[in-house]
């Protein structure tokens, strides 16, 4: 498609009569128009805001700043306390690009407020004359990549704590924090744990759910209907409840759940490799909200965390139980063996007798009388 210079480009905004500074800013507009990849171009010492494509105004977010003709620092403020604005200055003054890798910066204020990563340069932009008249951002939000890299060395951390057989609870609750301290929004994490016969599910770790709200549902039957995780259990499936305020799965729950400040449930069950129920992994959500695939892909890969973290667990205690019987069996052929070697003397009957009482106490009993008729 041949472009004349000066053209609109879709998905571009450009301040009304702004002047091009020169057909290399044309070319870049029309390079990332439709680009993930932010740029904007901005002007004179107080860096107005000429021209960004829509990956830039999306990045930003709020429909009250996507505009141009007003200084950067007006159009975003927070980024003057971060110091951005004082990176724009020095590139603008020296006419030296200035380029950073992983740049952390939060976007927006208040609650509305999220935290990002950005590989980005400013390049000073020139006039035919060599002379600096604005600067030019370009960057590309790494967001993703480095929760990716933070979450993956939290789940080895975990990896490596169920390896030492640490004690499950700490890992149920240190997997539950990390999410929750990782995930891009607000969630709350929940590990319920099922009995021997899978009918139940009990308190594993909700390190951010309130006090009430556990006990509650601590011993909640696995079935249909019953919350997302009952469900989840029961269906031996991923349950999906968007808004709790009106889906039936929280008929009995609901008054809970607004109590807890939780909106939204989407609960996973946690599986053996035989198939077998383990418990289920729950993430809870303060507004009503759907899941993405990210999200869905989150709960599969710690749900099966928490599967190896609870598989060795119950291997661990049926270790421990077994080793317990053995040493009873042995205790009681030891005592069996003993017992005979004992009595098997040349002794009369009130040897024999005393010899047998003081043999069963104290292994069998404090006391041990023989009583003859």
């Amino acid at each position: 498609m041949t472009r004349v210079p000066g053209q609109h480009v879709p998905g571009l905004a450009r301040k009304p009569g702004a002047p091009a500074a020169a057909d290399a800013d044309d070319d870049l507009r029309s390079l990332f128009g439709q680009s993930t990849a932010v740029f904007a171009s901005l002007a004179g010492p107080a860096h107005m805001l000429e021209t960004a494509n829509a990956a830039f105004f999306a990045t930003i977010g709020g429909s009250d700043r996507h505009r141009t003709g007003l200084p950067l620092g007006q159009l975003m403020p927070e980024l003057l306390e971060q110091g951005f604005i004082r990176l724009l200055d020095r590139v603008y003054r020296t006419g030296r690009p200035y380029t950073a890798r992983g740049a952390r910066v939060l976007l927006g204020s208040g609650a509305d407020a999220r935290e990002a990563f950005f590989d980005f340069t400013y390049e000073p932009r020139l006039d035919v004359g060599g002379n600096v008249i604005g600067v030019r951002l370009i960057g590309v939000e790494t967001t993703q990549v480095k929760h990716a890299q933070r979450l993956t060395a939290e789940h080895r951390v975990l990896l490596e704590q169920i390896a030492r057989q640490a004690a499950l609870p700490d890992v149920l609750e240190g997997m539950a924090r990390a999410i929750e301290e990782l995930a891009p929004e607000e969630v709350l994490v929940s590990v319920l744990l099922a009995d021997a016969d899978g009918s139940h599910l009990r308190h594993g770790a909700a390190p951010s759910l309130p006090g009430f709200y556990n006990q509650a549902i601590d011993g909640i039957a696995t079935g249909e209907g019953v919350g997302s995780c009952g469900t989840a259990a029961h269906r031996r499936q991923p349950v999906i409840v968007t808004d709790i305020t009106t889906d039936p799965f929280w008929d009995d729950f609901r008054d809970l759940a607004e109590r807890a400040g939780v909106a939204a449930c989407w609960s996973t069950p946690i599986l053996a490799r035989d198939g077998s129920l383990l418990g289920t992994f729950a993430m809870y959500h303060r507004t009503p909200r759907a899941p993405q695939e990210a999200d869905l892909a989150l709960a599969r890969v710690f749900a099966g965390t928490a599967a190896l973290g609870i598989e060795r667990h119950r291997a661990e205690q049926a270790r421990t139980a077994a080793e317990t019987r053995e040493k009873a069996a042995r205790d009681d052929l030891a005592f069996l063996l003993d017992v005979s070697t004992s009595l098997s003397n040349d002794l009369d009957e009130t040897q024999a007798l005393q010899r047998l009482a003081d043999s069963c106490s104290p292994t069998l009993a404090p006391l041990c009388a023989v009583d003859i008729v």
